[in-house]
Protein backbone atom coordinates (compact mmCIF):
# COMPACT_ATOMS: atom_id res chain seq x y z
CA UNK A 1 0.00 0.00 0.00
CA UNK A 2 1.15 3.37 -0.95
CA UNK A 3 2.21 5.92 1.91
CA UNK A 4 1.20 9.33 0.04
CA UNK A 5 1.18 11.12 4.00
CA UNK A 6 4.74 12.59 3.94
CA UNK A 7 6.24 13.93 0.70
CA UNK A 8 9.49 11.70 1.42
CA UNK A 9 10.87 12.06 -2.36
CA UNK A 10 10.18 16.28 -1.85
CA UNK A 11 12.10 15.78 1.79
CA UNK A 12 15.23 14.01 0.17
CA UNK A 13 15.60 16.32 -2.69
CA UNK A 14 15.80 19.53 -0.69
CA UNK A 15 17.96 17.69 1.94
CA UNK A 16 20.25 16.75 -0.84
CA UNK A 17 20.05 20.97 -2.34
CA UNK A 18 20.71 22.18 1.03
CA UNK A 19 23.83 20.23 1.95
CA UNK A 20 25.34 20.68 -1.72
CA UNK A 21 24.46 24.40 -1.14
CA UNK A 22 26.17 24.40 1.90
CA UNK A 23 28.97 22.48 1.22
CA UNK A 24 30.16 24.39 -2.41
CA UNK A 25 29.33 27.81 -0.18
CA UNK A 26 31.71 27.28 1.71
CA UNK A 27 34.14 25.47 -0.63
CA UNK A 28 34.79 27.83 -3.24
CA UNK A 29 36.87 25.67 -5.44
CA UNK A 30 33.74 22.95 -4.85
CA UNK A 31 31.36 25.42 -6.28
CA UNK A 32 33.40 26.17 -9.22
CA UNK A 33 33.82 22.43 -9.96
CA UNK A 34 30.07 21.60 -9.50
CA UNK A 35 28.43 24.81 -11.33
CA UNK A 36 26.98 24.71 -14.75
CA UNK A 37 30.09 26.09 -17.13
CA UNK A 38 28.95 25.82 -20.32
CA UNK A 39 32.05 26.19 -21.94
CA UNK A 40 33.82 23.86 -20.02
CA UNK A 41 30.76 21.45 -20.66
CA UNK A 42 31.73 21.84 -24.41
CA UNK A 43 35.80 22.01 -23.80
CA UNK A 44 36.12 19.06 -21.66
CA UNK A 45 32.84 17.09 -21.73
CA UNK A 46 31.94 17.55 -18.16
CA UNK A 47 28.48 17.16 -18.51
CA UNK A 48 28.05 15.85 -15.00
CA UNK A 49 27.61 20.16 -14.29
CA UNK A 50 24.14 20.00 -16.02
CA UNK A 51 22.65 18.13 -13.00
CA UNK A 52 25.33 19.71 -10.05
CA UNK A 53 24.88 23.42 -11.29
CA UNK A 54 20.98 22.57 -9.96
CA UNK A 55 21.98 21.38 -6.73
CA UNK A 56 24.11 24.84 -5.37
CA UNK A 57 22.74 28.03 -4.88
CA UNK A 58 24.38 31.75 -4.82
CA UNK A 59 23.61 32.38 -1.24
CA UNK A 60 21.35 31.18 1.29
CA UNK A 61 18.55 33.55 -0.24
CA UNK A 62 18.55 32.05 -3.26
CA UNK A 63 18.34 28.61 -1.84
CA UNK A 64 15.66 29.67 0.84
CA UNK A 65 13.83 30.69 -2.42
CA UNK A 66 14.00 27.59 -4.17
CA UNK A 67 13.21 25.53 -1.62
CA UNK A 68 10.74 27.47 0.02
CA UNK A 69 8.73 27.12 -3.56
CA UNK A 70 9.39 23.34 -3.39
CA UNK A 71 8.30 22.73 0.18
CA UNK A 72 4.82 24.58 -1.26
CA UNK A 73 4.03 22.79 -4.32
CA UNK A 74 6.59 19.44 -3.93
CA UNK A 75 3.83 17.65 -1.31
CA UNK A 76 1.40 18.18 -3.70
CA UNK A 77 2.98 17.41 -7.38
CA UNK A 78 4.73 14.04 -4.99
CA UNK A 79 0.99 12.80 -3.98
CA UNK A 80 -0.79 13.47 -7.50
CA UNK A 81 1.91 11.06 -8.70
CA UNK A 82 1.64 8.62 -6.43
CA UNK A 83 -2.16 8.63 -6.63
CA UNK A 84 -2.11 8.63 -10.76
CA UNK A 85 0.08 6.60 -11.45
CA UNK A 86 0.44 4.50 -8.36
CA UNK A 87 3.96 2.56 -7.77
CA UNK A 88 5.01 4.13 -10.52
CA UNK A 89 4.94 7.54 -9.49
CA UNK A 90 7.84 6.98 -6.77
CA UNK A 91 10.10 6.53 -9.74
CA UNK A 92 8.37 9.05 -12.30
CA UNK A 93 8.24 12.17 -9.88
CA UNK A 94 12.11 12.60 -9.09
CA UNK A 95 12.88 11.67 -12.58
CA UNK A 96 11.14 14.76 -13.53
CA UNK A 97 12.98 17.06 -11.03
CA UNK A 98 16.19 15.51 -12.25
CA UNK A 99 15.37 15.49 -15.80
CA UNK A 100 13.88 19.16 -15.86
CA UNK A 101 17.64 20.23 -14.32
CA UNK A 102 19.42 19.65 -17.61
CA UNK A 103 16.50 20.00 -19.95
CA UNK A 104 16.03 23.52 -18.70
CA UNK A 105 19.43 24.47 -19.17
CA UNK A 106 19.65 23.39 -22.63
CA UNK A 107 19.03 26.09 -24.36
CA UNK A 108 21.56 28.26 -22.15
CA UNK A 109 24.15 25.80 -23.15
CA UNK A 110 23.20 26.08 -27.35
CA UNK A 111 23.43 29.90 -26.39
CA UNK A 112 26.80 29.92 -24.47
CA UNK A 113 28.82 27.11 -24.86
CA UNK A 114 31.76 29.53 -26.43
CA UNK A 115 31.09 31.85 -23.71
CA UNK A 116 33.58 31.38 -21.25
CA UNK A 117 32.33 33.83 -18.89
CA UNK A 118 29.05 32.38 -19.00
CA UNK A 119 28.10 30.36 -15.84
CA UNK A 120 24.63 29.35 -13.69
CA UNK A 121 23.56 27.73 -11.02
CA UNK A 122 20.39 27.02 -8.86
CA UNK A 123 17.35 24.82 -9.03
CA UNK A 124 14.71 27.26 -10.43
CA UNK A 125 14.33 25.14 -13.52
CA UNK A 126 13.80 22.26 -11.56
CA UNK A 127 11.32 23.43 -9.38
CA UNK A 128 9.74 25.99 -12.14
CA UNK A 129 8.96 22.10 -13.26
CA UNK A 130 7.27 20.94 -10.43
CA UNK A 131 5.10 23.97 -10.11
CA UNK A 132 3.50 23.38 -13.68
CA UNK A 133 3.47 20.06 -13.06
CA UNK A 134 0.79 21.33 -9.80
CA UNK A 135 -0.80 23.93 -12.61
CA UNK A 136 -1.36 20.96 -14.68
CA UNK A 137 -2.92 18.17 -12.02
CA UNK A 138 -4.82 21.53 -10.62
CA UNK A 139 -5.32 24.48 -12.94
CA UNK A 140 -8.17 26.43 -10.74
CA UNK A 141 -5.60 26.03 -7.53
CA UNK A 142 -5.90 29.63 -5.81
CA UNK A 143 -2.13 30.94 -5.60
CA UNK A 144 -1.73 34.54 -3.94
CA UNK A 145 0.75 36.91 -5.22
CA UNK A 146 3.05 38.24 -2.61
CA UNK A 147 2.28 41.64 -3.00
CA UNK A 148 -1.72 41.55 -3.84
CA UNK A 149 -2.24 38.67 -0.61
CA UNK A 150 -6.35 39.05 -0.35
CA UNK A 151 -6.86 37.62 -4.14
CA UNK A 152 -5.93 34.20 -4.83
CA UNK A 153 -5.24 33.56 -8.62
CA UNK A 154 -6.25 31.02 -10.29
CA UNK A 155 -3.46 28.49 -11.01
CA UNK A 156 -3.47 28.24 -14.54
CA UNK A 157 -3.61 32.32 -15.02
CA UNK A 158 -0.36 32.55 -12.85
CA UNK A 159 1.33 30.18 -14.76
CA UNK A 160 0.32 31.73 -18.14
CA UNK A 161 1.70 35.32 -16.62
CA UNK A 162 4.73 33.34 -15.03
CA UNK A 163 5.80 32.27 -19.07
CA UNK A 164 5.16 35.75 -20.34
CA UNK A 165 6.98 37.14 -18.05
CA UNK A 166 9.83 34.66 -18.27
CA UNK A 167 10.24 34.93 -22.03
CA UNK A 168 10.15 38.84 -21.95
CA UNK A 169 12.93 38.46 -19.08
CA UNK A 170 15.21 36.47 -21.52
CA UNK A 171 15.38 38.09 -24.53
CA UNK A 172 15.76 41.56 -22.29
CA UNK A 173 18.40 40.14 -20.84
CA UNK A 174 19.23 42.97 -18.37
CA UNK A 175 19.77 40.91 -15.18
CA UNK A 176 21.77 37.80 -14.14
CA UNK A 177 18.03 35.40 -13.72
CA UNK A 178 18.34 32.45 -15.80
CA UNK A 179 14.70 33.57 -17.28
CA UNK A 180 15.06 30.92 -19.87
CA UNK A 181 16.09 28.00 -17.73
CA UNK A 182 12.13 29.20 -15.61
CA UNK A 183 10.53 29.10 -19.09
CA UNK A 184 11.65 25.87 -20.28
CA UNK A 185 11.39 24.25 -16.93
CA UNK A 186 7.79 25.15 -16.68
CA UNK A 187 7.40 23.71 -20.26
CA UNK A 188 8.62 20.56 -19.22
CA UNK A 189 7.08 19.99 -15.82
CA UNK A 190 3.62 20.44 -17.48
CA UNK A 191 4.07 18.04 -20.31
CA UNK A 192 6.40 15.36 -18.81
CA UNK A 193 3.21 13.78 -16.61
CA UNK A 194 1.24 13.97 -20.23
CA UNK A 195 3.66 11.74 -21.82
CA UNK A 196 2.49 8.90 -19.30
CA UNK A 197 -0.83 9.67 -19.17
CA UNK A 198 -2.39 12.14 -22.10
CA UNK A 199 -5.92 11.87 -20.07
CA UNK A 200 -4.87 14.68 -18.19
CA UNK A 201 -5.24 17.48 -20.49
CA UNK A 202 -8.97 16.78 -20.65
CA UNK A 203 -9.10 16.49 -16.63
CA UNK A 204 -6.85 19.79 -17.03
CA UNK A 205 -9.12 21.57 -19.60
CA UNK A 206 -12.39 20.45 -17.99
CA UNK A 207 -11.27 22.10 -14.91
CA UNK A 208 -11.05 25.70 -16.38
CA UNK A 209 -14.47 25.49 -18.47
CA UNK A 210 -15.93 24.72 -14.64
CA UNK A 211 -14.13 27.95 -13.39
CA UNK A 212 -14.89 30.25 -16.45
CA UNK A 213 -18.84 28.92 -16.17
CA UNK A 214 -19.04 29.49 -12.10
CA UNK A 215 -17.18 33.43 -12.86
CA UNK A 216 -19.66 33.52 -15.72
CA UNK A 217 -22.44 32.62 -13.24
CA UNK A 218 -21.29 35.07 -10.93
CA UNK A 219 -21.34 37.32 -12.74
CA UNK A 220 -25.04 36.85 -14.32
CA UNK A 221 -26.08 36.86 -10.54
CA UNK A 222 -24.53 40.21 -9.99
CA UNK A 223 -27.88 42.66 -10.28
Amino acid sequence: MLDVQHPYITYAIMVLTILLSWQANQNPSLKRKLIFYPFNVKRDGEFYRFITGGLIHADWMHLFINMFVLFSFGAKVEFAFLTTFGALGWFLYPLLYFMAIPLASTYSYIKHHDNAYYMALGASGAVSAVVFASILFDPTAGLVLLFFPFFPTPAFIMGLLYLLYSSYMAKRASDNIGHDAHFYGAVFGFLFPLCFKPKLIVNFINLIEQWVANLLLTFAAIP
